[in-house]
């Protein structure tokens, strides 16, 4: 089965709210313990519904289900769960990156290419508006895709969930258009 990628919509938000949780609770306990990745399912994977009113957040859907989901900003907040420095102010796209946020498929889909296909159409997206860099802040399962994608890290990061609980991150930029010698196949 085929999965097709589209613009979600607000009558996808629970089922992505969903497949969120799942992908935390799933994919979570090869790189965190029980009690970060508890954290994590309440914390991290929740929706943003302003990602999909703004128009930049893509699900993947197979068999009526949907199996992979993630976006891109043009808002100052780089990851759920994060307060400090966000808000809703829209990202000057000649001197700052745009966001890309909220990447999540099902564990049972992964290693399939869904991820990279919404990071490309992210990177499409944000260089129509402008953009010149992507930015993002990667929990441990997304580094392998978005190393893979061309980004670099930044740094390494604790990330302080509401609740206390840390985990362990990497702050990630690349540009939106790679050299040739970095373009990945």
């Amino acid at each position: 089965m085929e999965a097709k990628q589209r613009l979600a919509v607000a009558g996808d938000a629970a089922e992505i709210a969903e497949l969120m949780r799942a992908s935390v609770r799933e994919l979570f306990p090869a790189y965190y313990d029980d009690v970060q990745t508890a954290s994590a399912v309440e914390h991290i994977g929740i929706l943003d519904q302003t990602l999909i009113d703004d128009g930049t957040y893509y699900v993947h859907e197979a068999g009526g289900e949907v199996v992979a989901c993630g976006g891109w900003s043009r808002r100052n907040k780089l990851f759920n769960a994060s307060t400090a420095g966000a808000d809703e102010r829209l990202l000057d796209p000649a001197t700052e990156p745009a966001r890309i946020r909220a990447m999540f498929v099902r564990g049972d889909w992964t290693r399939r290419g869904l991820g990279r296909a919404i990071l490309t159409a992210c990177a499409d997206a944000a260089k129509a508006e402008g953009f010149t860099r992507l930015a993002l802040m990667a929990t441990l399962p997304g580094v392998p895709l978005y190393r893979a994608f061309g980004f670099t890290a930044v740094e390494t990061v604790d990330l302080t969930m509401p609740d206390g609980v840390v985990l362990a991150g990497v702050a990630m930029e690349r540009p939106i258009d790679l050299p040739d010698k970095e373009k990945i196949v």
